[in-house]
């Protein structure tokens, strides 16, 4: 069976990690721990991730020609992502992120995205044969909204399956979701692209119905402990989470992005791949870093075939 074919649109951003008893407030001093430094950034992750899970990955990026940027050519190498649509440039360092983590493994992320602000639409265009090549075209918004959209429009043109992670979250115009087969916001970021506060009171499925109104017809809503909730015209449920000792929650996202990018290219329905999604997004909780925590295929389907969901979604109303 040939392996399904992803393309990400995205970053790479070197992530420095360390771990606080509390969230720091400004002002104050903190002794931390476990301070680690690694490969990150949102569509470095999800490129990472689903190769790991065993498709033919590829990301198109742009990087400095730096340090940093040798620690991304280096695991591209190891993992085995296709990195020919990777550029190195001289003017602009390689992204970095500062992720702070409290002892319950929530955190506060602060990122400069440096080389990842030069991507634009002709640069998308360059990697125009390897969106058509692909099953899967995924894009995140650590890239330029003009690049990402950009890359769901090639996506559309060739009749690939097309995955927007609005993420982080920005308000979008509405012409870009008929180019989006389905959108993955997490909560926070559903509220955001509504124009809400992100700690918007109402229920995220009274929510989704408002986006879905302005065009975005699938919608997969990331709900941490809670699971997921899958809205299309004829999928309505929300799929529950699996039971796991949290030690970081930094990567989830990516982590069920590329399990569902996976399962789709595979050919299994939406609320199929997002259980696979689920999986994915759980076994990286259960680690410190997001790169060491994205799981193995092995291990993912060991997960998935633990959690039994054919007993578990269930109706979201209206």
């Amino acid at each position: 069976m040939a392996k399904p074919k992803i393309t990400v649109v995205g970053s790479f951003a070197v992530g420095l990690t360390i771990r606080t008893p509390e969230i720091p407030v400004f002002g104050v001093t903190l002794f931390g721990n476990s301070f680690n430094m690694g490969p990150g950034g949102k569509g470095s992750n999800q490129a990472v991730a689903t190769a790991r899970l065993g498709a033919d990955s590829a990301l198109v990026a742009m990087i400095g020609q730096d340090k940093f940027g040798e620690i991304a050519t280096d695991l591209y190498k190891v993992e085995g992502v296709r990195s020919a649509h990777v550029r190195q440039v001289a003017d602009s360092p390689t992204g970095v992120g500062f992720i702070i983590l409290n002892e319950k493994g929530e955190n506060f992320v602060i990122i400069d995205h440096g080389a990842t602000s030069l991507m634009d639409d002709t640069f998308v265009d360059e990697a125009e044969s390897c969106i058509q090549d692909s099953d899967v075209v995924m894009a995140v918004l650590e890239a330029p909204l003009s690049a990402a959209m950009r890359a769901m429009v090639l996506g559309r043109k060739h009749g690939k399956i097309t995955i927007l992670n609005p993420a982080p979250a920005t308000p979008l115009p509405d012409e870009i979701f008929q180019y989006v087969d389905y959108l993955t916001p997490n909560e926070s970021e559903l509220r955001i692209l509504l124009g809400l506060k992100a700690d918007d009171p109402r229920p995220s499925r009274e929510l989704v119905d408002i986006l879905r109104s302005r065009g975005a017809r699938n919608v997969v809503v990331t709900l941490g402990e809670k699971g997921a909730l899958i809205v299309t015209d004829s999928i309505d449920v929300q799929i529950p989470a699996a039971k796991i000792d949290v030690v970081d929650t930094t990567g989830a996202g990516d982590a069920f992005n590329s399990g569902f990018a996976v399962g789709l290219a595979e050919g299994r329905g939406g609320v199929e791949a997002a259980q696979l999604g689920i999986a994915c997004g759980a076994l990286v909780c259960t680690k410190l870093g997001v790169i060491p925590g994205m799981a193995r295929r092995d291990a993912v389907d060991e997960m998935y075939r633990s959690l039994n969901f054919s007993q578990g979604a269930e109706h979201v109303p209206a």
